[in-house]
């Protein structure tokens, strides 16, 4: 089994930084980087995917947050700040609402700058899935999600007991399926489809580990119908990722008009307490 630890916070002055920040920037800049990598080997504009993430990123938290205080923990709301506590973004955000939150970013920005974003879906599942792999481990280093007890090999010896932790499991299943990915890639299978793989993988994995969360512990995920809010959004990918793959023409990166020597060319195209 795996030893329970605690990761100190780093002191910078007043401020304290925690694991879980570090590690979900580094994702942030891990699937940054592969974003525009992905986009040059496939002769696609490196523009678009440096100038997009800001936006996203702000798209998540915001969809994040909103999702932990409505519909993970709505008794917060009723907190010594009320409704106001909406506006701490940073205390309590929610991966499955950040995923609708960034998507919804995405859209909108793509559409703004008349680009097609699922010319550019495969490059985005090559960056995505890495750096929410990594973010999704520092939800592990703080152990936010601990699931039912269990003697499983891989269950983490929380106080108490050993109990399953969702936030390593779902760190190890994004990490093979960031394998799965770069492999259909680079053997050009599922061309112009694996944000779609992506889609379906993740949420059928996320909605079958959720049903392993503790509703024993002080800060239990709310259930509704028997099922979190995130099995919801896990069943909404389903649908998503199996609809785009069964369609039988898929949209082709090398579709796209080469980048000019300039680097552009003419448009053609997630604090971790909840879920």
């Amino acid at each position: 089994m795996v030893p329970y630890f605690e990761v100190p916070p780093l002191h910078i002055g007043p401020i304290a930084v925690q694991s879980f920040g570090v590690l979900a920037a580094a994702g942030v800049a891990v699937a940054s980087w592969l974003l525009v990598r992905e986009a040059a080997r496939q002769r696609l504009d490196t523009e678009p995917m440096r100038d997009f993430v800001p936006w996203t990123v702000v798209g998540g938290v915001i969809g994040g947050h909103v999702m932990h205080l409505f519909l993970y923990h709505p008794e917060e709301l009723h907190g010594p700040l009320g409704a106001l506590q909406i506006f701490k973004v940073w205390d309590g955000l929610s991966s499955t609402g950040g995923v609708i939150g960034g998507a919804l970013a995405a859209v909108l920005w793509f559409r703004a700058h008349r680009l097609r974003l699922l010319q550019y879906g495969d490059v985005l599942a090559l960056g995505t899935a890495p750096g929410w792999a990594i973010a999704r481990l520092g939800c592990f280093s703080v152990h936010d999600h601990p699931g039912v007890v269990t003697n499983f090999f891989l269950a983490v010896q929380f106080p108490g007991g050993a109990r399953h932790d969702l936030g390593l499991y779902d760190a190890l299943l994004l990490f093979a399926l960031t394998v799965l990915l770069y492999w259909l890639s680079r053997r050009q299978l599922l061309v112009g489809r694996l944000l779609a793989v992506l889609a379906l993988g993740y949420g059928a994995m996320r909605f079958m580990l959720d049903f392993l969360r503790a509703s024993d512990v002080a800060y239990a995920d709310a259930r509704y119908f028997g099922l979190t809010p995130a099995q919801y959004v896990a069943l909404l990918l389903v649908v998503y990722g199996g609809g785009q793959l069964l369609r039988r023409r898929a949209v082709r990166p090398d579709s796209a008009p080469a980048a000019s020597a300039a680097g552009h060319q003419t448009p053609s195209l997630p604090a971790c307490s909840s879920s």
